[in-house]
């Protein structure tokens, strides 16, 4: 995860937007703005930036592998209670040595590195407050699945990264009771998953498992080719002390958590699928709505913004499907989920279908960039133990320093549930111009390591990614009624999420009322629909971000264009999102406004 230094024109970008970012006005760093002990505020800004991203590093330590900090490829994550407090009281003493920094004395872009990491750390602090912090597994991920995925993050070029990697896998047995711990805990305090939300759960543990060790995704890295620096003796050796540590140490703790799962956690699941049903619930889950969208919008205020797009979205779906030859909006529908034409026979025949419509977008991209990151991307089947009850698609970052590609993950389970027409909109998100796109240009920035590598709001991620599947409209990507229906099915989708997740956390809703309220609105399929229910109820909160976020660069995009007219260069506002990488929504607000006024002084 690096970058190349921006040209002169992307630096007078920068400060340009920065300029309003961080008012007030600036005053010229001077003695007076310095300490007692000589430290300019801007010193002191960097000195605590460094120290918070060493610590960062410390704490995440697969990740410091995967940039390319190689100080702790011996550790793995800590994940106990008593990991949580301490990083807690850490964050809560680096934001207070933020506090004591003034303002003055700072550059302008050295205030918004101030603010967005302020706002990181009040985040780890009040969110270490609730008793869900104990939750360490949703639908949707788990530390289980974390670890199985881990090897896909780290790099392989050397003997000593092997080395590491069968130190970390001898390391899973306390990683694995640690999380078991906090999970035996919450339940014992009410914080537990729904019932309805976890039906087949079980597969994502012990489907880890494989039939032998050879085949095993532990195993993968040791199917490569041989590293120089090993001898043919040294790395038969190597591939041996694999699969004991996968047969003896591993796998014996992957049956460990699927026997407690299912002896112990189901039979204490929750009937309730709200978070406000839990203890402080209500609470906690305002706390996750405001995280989510970084806005100060209440789950009341958000469900009347999903209702109003519903209908929007609607209503266009109706004008598509007469367009089409259709009598309705439903047939259309009906049409699009049981018509066999539709859909890929083969998990290749999808995958294939899929790396088409990347290639076709990659080749679209100058059109509508200025500036196009380096790092390429692969695309990869979602693995099979979670296929099934995970989402349609998912993209994992790569890291340059790791000599690893980002990766658009495709489900290829049940195949009659994943319809062609969605490709388009989904690979847009999920790849390019979305989420890959999005992630390996913030890798390149010019901005403090936290910014690059640490700093993700949901909001704007993937507020991004849905703008993008509308901006394929103009790059012509639905250029069929099906794949038209795809996409507006695709934000009714995201739509819906405001809708039915404030409805369940916030308004008493059940599964059945969700699903409903998604089966007739979206022309999603019912194992999608299911899916994604699931992921609402088990993760409150992270949907929100999509449609707040697209809402607002929608707006930030017609603002620009009403202010410019025929000056408005699509290449010039998209860059000018992107160059600060994800901030949260006002930021971004305050950011298009600067460059707005940027451009109105341009020749």
């Amino acid at each position: 995860m690096r970058r190349p230094s921006p040209p002169p024109a992307r630096r007078a970008l920068r400060a340009a937007a920065a300029l309003i970012l961080a008012a007030p006005a600036l005053a010229p760093v001077t003695a007076s703005a310095q300490t007692q002990d000589g430290a300019t505020p801007s010193a002191r800004l960097k000195a605590v930036i460094d120290a918070h991203w060493a610590w960062y590093l410390s704490r995440n330590p697969e990740q410091a592998t995967a940039l390319g900090v190689r100080d702790h490829d011996d550790r793995l994550s800590d994940v106990s209670l008593a990991a949580a407090d301490a990083d807690a009281a850490t964050a809560q003493r680096f934001g207070a040595q933020l506090a004591a920094i003034p303002d003055t004395g700072l550059s302008p872009a050295e205030r918004v590195n101030k603010r967005i990491l302020a706002r990181l750390l009040a985040e780890q602090v009040e969110g270490n407050r609730y008793g869900q912090r104990q939750m360490l597994f949703t639908s949707y991920y788990g530390w289980h699945q974390g670890f199985a995925g881990m090897a896909d993050n780290l790099p392989f070029a050397a003997a000593a990264d092997y080395r590491s990697y069968l130190t970390r896998l001898g390391q899973y047995p306390k990683l694995n009771s640690d999380a078991l711990a906090v999970t035996r805990a919450a339940v014992a305090q009410g914080f537990v998953q729904p019932c309805d939300a976890l039906r087949g759960y079980e597969k994502t543990i012990i489907g880890v498992i494989a039939p032998s060790p050879d085949q095993s995704r532990f195993y993968q890295p040791f199917t490569r080719a041989r590293p120089r620096d090993l001898s043919e003796a040294e790395w038969a050796k190597m591939q041996d002390e694999a699969k004991r540590l996968i047969t003896t140490v591993v796998e014996p703790e992957y049956r460990r958590f699927h026997d407690y799962f299912v002896r112990d956690y189901l039979p204490r699941c929750r009937a309730t699928v709200g978070a406000s049903a839990m203890p402080g619930g209500a609470d906690w889950y305002a706390f996750r709505a405001r995280q989510s969208t970084t806005t100060d919008k209440t789950p009341d205020e958000i469900h009347r913004i999903g209702l109003a797009e519903v209908a929007r979205i609607r209503a266009e779906m109706e004008t598509v499907a007469r367009a089409a030859g259709f009598a309705s909006r439903e047939a259309f529908i009906a049409d699009l989920r049981t018509n066999p034409r539709h859909y890929a026979t083969t998990p290749e025949a999808l995958l294939a279908a899929a790396a088409v419509e990347a290639k076709r977008i990659d080749g679209l991209l100058p059109r509508y960039f200025g500036r196009l990151p380096r790092l390429s991307y692969g695309i990869k089947p979602i693995p099979a133990e979670i296929a099934e009850g995970t989402t349609t698609a998912y993209y994992n970052p790569g890291s340059p320093a790791a000599g690893i590609s980002g990766t658009y993950f495709v489900n290829t389970s049940k195949l009659a549930q994943r319809p062609l027409w969605e490709l388009p909109a989904l690979t847009a998100h999920e790849s390019v111009p979305g989420h890959h796109f999005q992630v390996a240009l913030q890798q390149e920035l010019e901005l403090p390591e936290f910014r690059r590598h640490q700093a993700g709001f949901t909001a704007f991620v993937e507020g991004w990614a849905l703008y993008t599947e509308r901006l394929g409209i103009e790059m012509g990507l639905y250029d069929t009624p099906e794949k038209q229906m795809g996409r507006l099915s695709y934000e009714m989708w995201r739509a819906c999420r405001l809708v039915v997740d404030t409805g369940i956390h916030a308004k008493g809703w059940t599964k059945a009322q969700a699903v409903a309220f998604m089966k007739d609105n979206s022309a999603l399929t019912d194992a999608n629909i299911d899916a994604e229910v699931n992921r609402y109820i088990s993760w409150p909160g992270q949907a929100l971000g999509y449609k707040m976020g697209e809402i607002r660069i929608r707006e930030l995009r017609a603002r620009a264009e009403a202010a410019l007219g025929p000056r408005f260069d699509v290449k010039r506002f998209h860059d000018a999102v992107l160059v600060e990488g994800p901030v949260p929504l006002d930021l971004l607000e305050t950011q298009i406004d600067a460059w707005i006024a940027a451009e109105k002084l341009r020749g």
